[in-house]
């Protein structure tokens, strides 16, 4: 028998194995925990869908991003705020609203902009906004129909007193114009197609406040700052997704149609009042001093702050970091 390794040799050599696996446990065990995907959230609508897209055709990495479906945008607001999400899709306002109630948050991409989606239609006697003195107009409780009312209000050099809200959902305007509790409604597409089709006529519309409502992400700054990467890819993952959106919009519709609660055709119709921003215009709007989207949508914040719906006029050298704006032109795939 070889000197060392019989007897109590043995026992020896099988202890410091027993020690080598403790110690190589307890170094993994005080290692950094593994990263999970990037949580990102999204209520139904056509104007985020070339993210469900990407994750779909598996245009986005699943290892690196998990996109996150909501039933609606205070789901999304709720999850962000509670730390449940990383990243949201949102509207403009609500992410400038998250900002002023003290969220450190980073605006990392505009996705797109309101070209006519969002609509006043009116009876067919009212033909301009000033002829909506002393009526009576349908608007849902959200910002975005607050924010269309003022700029309604204002093209037809009327006061809040001049006319006579009705808070309603959406979903209750057209009855509501059919039975004539009210003349026109604050409303948006496909809706406004469908009063279209009854005789009611559109009197102003998302084309004539530009810029004012569009959807951006939005991450936590904790987020940017310490899974860049991530980030990346998820700016990355919509545009490619935006990409194949955009040239396949027949075989997206009927992809996507009923995940929005649509038919294909109410789908394609809702695209055409939407307008998606594209590379360059996206990191032109990111960058710049001062902020170029901040110079664009300065009316809007002023509004906001009118309506008592921000206390603060927004950083948007911090809501737009410069780094990021630069980070996304050196790393993102150019698709245009």
């Amino acid at each position: 028998m070889r000197p060392g390794f019989g007897g109590g040799g043995a026992r020896v050599l099988a202890l410091w194995r027993l020690v080598w696996v403790l110690l190589a446990t307890l170094l993994v065990a005080c290692g950094p925990a593994p990263v999970g995907p990037l949580k990102v959230g999204l209520n139904p609508w056509v104007g985020y869908d070339p993210l469900v897209l990407a994750r779909d055709k598996s245009l986005l990495d699943a290892r690196k991003v998990k996109v996150v479906e909501l039933s609606s945008s205070s789901d999304s607001l709720r999850q962000f705020r509670n730390g449940q999400l990383d990243a949201a899709a949102l509207t403009l306002d609500e992410a400038l609203r998250l900002a002023d109630a003290g969220e450190d948050i980073r605006i990392i991409a505009v996705l797109s902009m309101s070209a006519g989606a969002d609509v006043v239609m009116a009876r067919q006697d009212i033909r301009s906004p000033a002829d909506l003195r002393g009526r009576h107009i349908a608007v849902e409780r959200t910002t975005v129909g607050a924010l269309m009312l003022q700029r309604l209000l204002q093209a037809g050099g009327l006061a809040m007193g001049d006319v006579f809200v009705h808070n309603m959902e959406a979903s209750q305007h057209l009855s509501a114009l059919r039975s004539g509790l009210v003349e026109a409604a604050v409303t948006f597409e496909p809706l406004a197609g469908t009063m279209r089709v009854e005789g009611f006529r559109s009197v102003f519309d998302s084309r004539q406040m530009p810029g004012e409502i569009a959807d951006v992400i939005v991450v936590h700054a904790r987020t940017l700052a310490s899974r860049p990467d991530q980030v990346l890819e998820l700016a990355r993952g919509w545009r490619r997704g935006l990409e194949v959106f955009q040239k396949e919009p027949q075989l997206s519709a009927e992809l996507l149609s009923a995940g929005v609660d649509l038919s294909p055709a109410d789908y394609l119709s809702t695209l055409k009042g939407l307008r998606f921003v594209d590379d360059h215009e996206n990191r032109a709007l990111l960058g710049g001093r001062p902020r170029l989207l901040g110079q664009r949508v300065e009316g809007l914040a002023l509004t906001l702050q009118m309506m008592g719906l921000l206390r603060d006029r927004p950083d948007w050298g911090r809501l737009l970091e410069e780094d990021w704006s630069q980070r996304l032109a050196d790393g993102t795939e150019d698709l245009s």
